[in-house]
């Protein structure tokens, strides 16, 4: 009798028994949908969290193969926090106005990785900004000699063009391009600005003044705080780099010859 019973366990299974004037299809066709749109929102949820995972866990693992990235980071947002002070404390904003702002857009535009970058790229600003700021200046000088609105709006839009075709044209040359180009760039949206703005605004002596020492204190805070806080120099970089290749060529031609 015991085995018996073992054997009627065995081949015991369960059938469903649809409901009356339901077929089994039917409850299949109704299971299938609701499945499907329960994984969906499964997977619409899921996925940008496993992105955002994914993404955390490659910063993270940046910011330990790397962590000079991590130290520049740090020493952009000091510099744009020592600019902002000249916006938000009063004494110092009465002195430059609205023009501090491109203090910290000279902080944004100039900030580089190594030392040598950063001074670079600040020369070319400064040059860029005082050539640009000397030309808009003589060409609304020249423009407002004439004294007339029509001839003022032509004699600008003449030296908008001439200024903004040579400008671009000499940003294709081999020699100035892989040098200056930024310097070139800056150069020619300075122009463009300080001329178009020149004809509204009657001090244009001391917007183009203000924005210029707005400019150089940008220019200054970068290079300082490059040059004090763990400078990072090309040279130490390209060194290190060649000293890690160097080291993983040995273990790979070791491993071949193991």
């Amino acid at each position: 009798m015991a085995k018996k019973n073992e054997v009627s366990e065995k081949l015991e299974s369960r059938i469903n028994i649809p409901a009356p004037g339901r077929s089994s299809k039917e409850l299949v066709s109704e299971s299938v949908p609701v499945h499907k749109g329960w994984v969906g929102l499964k997977g619409f949820f899921s996925r940008p969290t496993l992105k955002i995972r994914r993404f955390l866990a490659n910063a993270w693992s940046l910011a330990v193969a790397d962590p000079i990235k991590v130290i520049h980071g740090c020493k952009v947002g000091l510099a744009l926090t020592l600019v902002s002070l000249f916006y938000y404390i009063w004494p110092l904003f009465d002195g430059l106005g609205g023009n501090t702002v491109w203090a910290v857009l000279t902080v944004i535009v100039v900030f580089e990785s190594t030392v040598g970058a950063t001074i670079s790229k600040s020369i070319n600003r400064a040059m860029g900004t005082s050539l640009g700021g000397s030309l808009a200046v003589g060409v609304q000088m020249i423009a407002r000699t004439s004294g007339k609105n029509i001839e003022t709006i032509t004699e600008t839009s003449e030296g908008c063009l001439f200024t903004a075709a040579v400008a671009s044209f000499v940003r294709f040359i081999p020699s100035l391009k892989a040098r200056f180009d930024y310097g070139v760039m800056v150069c020619i949206l300075t122009f463009s600005m300080i001329s178009v703005n020149g004809y509204r605004v009657e001090k244009l002596y001391e917007e183009a003044y203000e924005r210029l020492v707005t400019v150089c204190i940008g220019i200054s805070f970068c290079i300082f705080i490059s040059m004090l806080f763990s400078p990072i120099w090309a040279g130490t970089q390209l060194h290190s780099s060649i000293s890690r290749n160097m080291e993983k060529l040995a273990d790979s031609l070791d491993g071949m010859h193991a």
